[in-house]
């Protein structure tokens, strides 16, 4: 099933439309973003309601390229193609980082993981810049990806960093694999997964490892006045951030913190620490084969319970393989009991 999922979580924004009139900010471009996202929301159910089910596009074989689209600060998509694959630089930083970005991205699925874009058959990577007025969010809409260019106070242009693109391309990878349903626990792996590959595309660009990555998610979006503060912490969930204009981080970093039926992007703090123990200890590529390999064998409803024994046997598998560490499945077991899944 296709969802509208967006990279800065409703419950941020939602805060600072709320609460930028009294910190003396302009709370509009939150508060445009909001009505933009719930229409976005709104857009994807009704298709999929009209269709009656909701169905993957079946994959078409393609060339794997990139098309990146501005967007000219309207409210829609596709507006006017300005750089093709191959093509070179042109004026605009952000169709450049766009461009680079999902290229990035796509390498590392074909390098790393071995997957031919987001349909695995090649599918074009469309990416949109300069999407609506100060929008303070990026998402995947089933189809393709939009960046907008924040706000310049509170969020600058969500293509400054990498983990942006790569979170929203695999959102992508993942309605094509499992199409984990974006609720409670199959939502929370949803947003987990992007973020954990959003962040492997990071240490690749950066060319760091596990042990000196930051494990944040978001921090370069963050404009002057938040420097230092982040959207989301692999490593330790729930202390992203905590300031005035956010809000105070609630991500869940074991089950302790769990919300039944809550937003996904709270509950996904559990599955992301797993992941960041589980690299840790194997490192970050060895860590990503296998968890790749639990999203290919996971389907729409599974639980975490699910993600915790089929991540074990195929990290069980790959070592047999001599593709990670003979003591893998163990790491992941232990990943899972730290987190209170298993």
């Amino acid at each position: 099933m296709s969802h509208v999922c967006f990279y800065v979580p409703a419950h941020i924004i939602d805060h600072i439309a709320k609460n930028a009139r009294q910190l003396g900010l302009d709370p509009e471009p939150a508060q445009r973003t909001a009505v933009a996202d719930r229409a976005q929301r709104q857009s994807r159910n009704d298709s999929a309601a009209a269709a009656g089910f909701a169905a993957l596009t079946p994959p078409r074989p393609g060339k794997g390229d990139r098309q990146i689209f501005d967007d000219e600060n309207q409210w829609n998509v596709g507006v006017t193609l300005v750089r093709g694959e191959g093509d070179a630089a042109v004026a605009g930083a952000n169709a450049n980082a766009a461009y680079d970005g999902l290229g990035a991205t796509r390498d590392f699925y074909r390098d790393i993981l071995g997957r031919d874009s987001i349909d695995n058959a090649g599918l074009t990577l469309l990416g949109n810049v300069n999407y609506g007025v100060q929008y303070d969010n990026a998402f995947w809409d089933g189809t393709e990806m939009v960046f907008g260019n924040g706000d310049g106070v509170i969020f600058t242009d969500f293509t400054k960093d990498v983990d942006v693109c790569a979170h929203e391309l695999t959102h992508g990878v993942t309605q094509y694999t499992a199409g984990l349903y974006y609720t409670d626990q199959p939502g929370a792996m949803n947003e987990a997964f992007s973020d954990i590959f959003g962040s492997c595309v990071d240490q690749m660009v950066h060319k760091v490892d596990a042990g000196e990555h930051n494990w944040l998610i978001g921090e370069e979006v963050m404009a002057d006045q938040l420097y230092g503060e982040a959207i989301r912490s692999m490593a330790h969930p729930g202390t992203a951030y905590d300031n005035p204009v956010l809000g105070r981080d609630p991500q869940a970093a074991d089950m302790s913190g769990y919300v039944p039926g809550g937003d996904p992007h709270v509950n996904s703090g559990i599955i992301n620490r797993a992941f960041y123990l589980t690299a840790i200890e194997l490192g970050t590529f060895p860590a990503a084969r296998v968890w790749f390999n639990t999203l290919l064998n996971l389907w729409p409803n599974a639980q975490f319970a699910d993600c915790a024994y089929i991540c074990a046997e195929q990290a069980r598998i790959l070592a047999r393989d001599g593709k990670v560490g003979r003591n893998a499945a163990q790491t992941v077991r232990a990943a899972f009991h730290e987190v209170g899944v298993v």
